[in-house]
């Protein structure tokens, strides 16, 4: 294991964010206050891997992401993925993030993962390449801990084997433990508000005013 980073842990959370909304925002922000996180890195994938293409291009989606966060100091933007015609992977934006002078190979780096996203991990490019370049923390509902039997095999061993009680371990290594926090259950979803934009129904405390205003003065996800 390399050796460990004086400096404290940074939060990285990537995602499509078509459009970003509370349940993101919420996530971001009780994951930097449960693993004590310097800043979140918010990273909008150019072109996300595992899902059809956006209906909106990577640079709103960005823009979107940009009045999400604004005003909040532990969150910032990362661009350099929308920029890029390759398909967004996790582990090369590690890998990226691990060549600036920024961070290089020592910062504790935690990705940030929904408990749904984590059961599917095995499914990711490169995926046991994770835990060389980053700790993973999986955000779970208040009262359902994530539970090793109910995870994919290889999964599973990983966690089983990777799994920190203390959030306080992240800053002892750049990378490779796994922890876990709750968080407020939001039952909100990108999906959910774009059959509402779609169908000429308001989104009205699903998002950020700013992200509406925006929205609506752009026509996104509307019918035209």
């Amino acid at each position: 294991m390399p050796e460990a980073s004086d400096r404290a842990a940074l939060g990285i959370f990537g995602g499509t964010f078509d459009p970003v909304h509370f349940g993101h925002l919420r996530l971001a922000e009780e994951a930097a206050d449960s693993l004590g996180l310097e800043r979140v890195r918010w990273i909008p994938a150019g072109r996300p891997a595992l899902r059809d293409s956006p209906e909106v291009s990577a640079e709103q989606r960005l823009e979107m992401v940009r009045l999400a966060i604004s005003g909040n100091p532990r969150f910032e933007l990362d661009s350099a993925e929308v920029n890029d015609a390759r398909p967004s992977y996790t582990v090369p934006t590690l890998e990226r993030l691990r060549t600036t002078d920024e961070f290089g190979p020592q910062r504790p780096l935690v990705l940030l993962v929904g408990a749904d996203a984590f059961s599917g991990m095995a499914g990711w490019h490169r995926w046991e390449s994770l835990f060389d370049l980053a700790h993973i923390a999986v955000a779970h509902r208040p009262g359902f801990p994530v539970n090793a039997a109910s995870l994919p095999t290889q999964v599973a061993a990983a966690y089983q084997q990777r799994l920190s009680s203390s959030p306080a371990a992240l800053q002892d290594a750049p990378a490779g433990r796994i922890v876990t926090f709750a968080m407020t259950q939001l039952a909100v979803s990108a999906t959910q508000i774009r059959t509402l934009l779609l169908n000429g129904r308001s989104p009205r405390y699903l998002l950020p005013e700013a992200v509406i205003a925006y929205i609506q003065s752009t026509q996104l996800y509307s019918k035209r």
